[in-house]
Parts: structure tokens; sequence; C-alpha cells
């Protein structure tokens, strides 16, 4: 926040972000959405907070009046983006006064990625022609059910979506396992049997089924800044036969052991995890989408790790066709890790 006042204070107000040869944006045409956050308790002691402290190192001359300088908050809460690293990591946050302009949609057309602090806006979809107020990026991760995605875009941003997937029924989210093994059907506990093969949920199975829910919740919760594959894998002891393999949780549970056996370089368990992965990726991410990509490469980079150059080599080739699109063929992610992977794969299949 200081480093936006010493560049507003050093004429930065009047610079402008192109976002077409014609149409530009300065910093004072964000949305400030001071009303809401004047009245949003959270965004008031954080706000409060950091007033304190830049009263703390900056000389007071330096600082605008608090009106304004609520403003100048509230245009950072509702205009920045987080700036990824190749893994999709947050490594820093920043104003894009061009790119700011697009609105959000849980169906996204668009994504944006980053070269270093450089963002890139490439579309998911070929279009007919540009035009920006039909441009969509999501401002939130989606595989998340419509309810906690809506909630959290109304805390941060203040508006309720009403986008086409917010509409769409959503049976899997929290669906439990049909239990009649050969059917692959989601089930709601809130009914008494399958609707695709009439299989009873008994009281013991509902009982279960809540039960596995709430303990998946705790843990997932405990794993917010660490997953560890131990109790990952004690989870999805639990899920199975009992939580469907598309329920958000059991997808959420499977990504906590995907990366905690990555850090502890247990490759067999990492692959496995991968693989199990992929299908919940697809069905919430979509298939193009850079994280969708990245879970390709990453498999096929523990493949090769395995001695698998073959399946390296096709799963390779997945996150290529997405990748080219999400990022592009000049990306670093592409031309540094991804080509190497793949050019690693066809020399180790002809020498096996």
């Amino acid at each position: 926040m200081a480093r936006i006042i010493f560049k507003l204070n050093r004429g930065g107000a009047d610079e402008m972000g192109h976002y077409s040869e014609k149409n530009v944006r300065k910093f004072k045409d964000l949305m400030s959405h001071y009303s809401d956050i004047k009245v949003d308790a959270k965004r008031q002691e954080h706000f409060f907070s950091l007033y304190g402290v830049l009263l703390q190192c900056l000389d007071e001359t330096l600082l605008p009046n608090a009106v304004e300088l609520m403003g100048i908050y509230g245009r950072i809460c509702i205009n920045s983006f987080n700036i990824l690293d190749i893994n999709m990591n947050t490594i820093g946050v920043g104003i894009y006064l061009g790119a700011s302009v697009m609105d959000h949609s849980c169906k996204p057309n668009a994504i944006a990625v980053f070269e270093g602090t450089t963002i890139i806006v490439r579309t998911l979809t070929d279009l007919p022609f540009l035009d920006w107020s039909q441009i969509r990026i999501s401002y939130v991760d989606l595989l998340n059910s419509n309810k906690d995605r809506r909630d959290e875009l109304h805390s941060s941003y203040y508006f309720w979506c009403d986008c086409e997937r917010c509409k769409e029924e959503e049976p899997m989210v929290e669906a439990a396992a049909c239990p009649n093994l050969s059917c692959d059907s989601p089930c709601s506990i809130e009914t008494d049997e399958c609707k695709k093969c009439g299989t009873k949920l008994s009281t013991e199975f509902k009982e279960m089924f809540r039960a596995v829910v709430d303990f998946t919740t705790h843990h997932l919760e405990e794993m917010k800044t660490m997953a560890y594959l131990d109790v990952s894998k004690i989870c999805l002891a639990k899920q199975e036969g009992v939580m469907h393999e598309f329920n958000i949780k059991h997808v959420r549970t499977l990504e906590m052991a995907h990366i905690a056996a990555i850090n502890l370089e247990c490759w067999e368990d990492a692959e496995s995890y991968s693989k199990k992965l992929i299908p919940g990726y697809l069905l919430y991410y979509g298939e193009i989408h850079p994280l969708t990509g990245l879970l390709y490469l990453t498999t096929g980079k523990i493949q090769l790790h395995l001695g698998k150059p073959k399946e390296a080599f096709k799963m390779l080739n997945k996150a290529s066709t997405v990748l080219t699109i999400t990022h592009g063929d000049k990306h670093t992610l592409v031309r540094e890790e991804l080509r190497p992977l793949i050019y690693q794969a066809v020399m180790e299949s002809q020498n096996t």
C-alpha cells in the first residue's frame, strides 16, 4: 500500500493502462467499493491496522486524508491480482490498470498468467472479435461449490455471482458413493435410495457419511498450510466406498495427498494420486485450465522419474495441448520446462 501511495504522489495518478488501442484506465477509474468497505468489519479492522503501520513508517505529510486512503485501500482490495510463479503459487500482489477491466465468471473464457511480473491474458476459446466487455476471468478458485464460490465473491468483491455455472445443479459436490459397489452414480443422503440403481441408503450409511465429511473437513482445515501424507491417507481410507469420487472434499484430499507425496519424494504414491486427481480437475477446472495442464506436466515428470518414459510422453503431450493455449508456446514454462521433458521422454523411450 505504501508503494501505491508513493507512486500516486509521484504522478502515478496520471498513468494510463491500455486495454485496447483507444481505451485506457487510470487508478481513479478503478472501483473502490468505499461504501461496502465502510460497513465491512473485517476490512475496517484490516484498514485501520494498516493505517497505524503507515503512520509509524511514513511522514504524515505523505499520507492522503483518511477518506482518500480508504479509497486507495478499496481499489487495491478489489482490483489487485495475485502474481503467480510458473507453478501457479502466489509470489506477490500487483495492480494492473488495463487488465483490471475484466469481469468475473465461474465459467471463464480467458485466463491471466504471468511471465515474471508481466501479466498475460489469454483467451481459452476462439472469439469472433475482441470485445473486452465480454472477456471473463475467474476471481476465485473453481474447485469449490457454487455456494462457497458465491460467498467468497460476495465477501471479497461485494457481488453475488449469477453466471451460468452458478445456476447449474451440482450433484457431485457433496455426493455420497452408492452403497452398491457396481454403481458409480452420485447419491444424496437427503434421499433414501440411489436414483440410478435403487439401492437403499440406510440410516447407518448416512451417519457414516456425515462422520466422514466432518472428519475430512477438520483435517483439510488443518492441512491448509501444510499437507501431510499420513493424514491424507487416513482420510482417503475413511472416504472409500462412502464419498463419491467427485465429492469436492475427496478431490481436495487427493490434492493434499498428491502434494505431500511429492514433498516427501514418495514417487509411486505421487503418481497414483496424480492419476486419481485428473478426473476431478477435469470436472471442476475443465480441460483447458493452467492447473489441469500443470497436473499433466507434474504427472509426466513423476513418470519420467519412475522410469516410465512412454507413459510420461503421453502425459506431457496432454500438458502441451493445454499449456500452449493457457500460457502460449513462448512462455518460460513451455520453453524451459515442458519441452525439455518431452525431449527427455522421447530419448528415453527410444532406449527402452
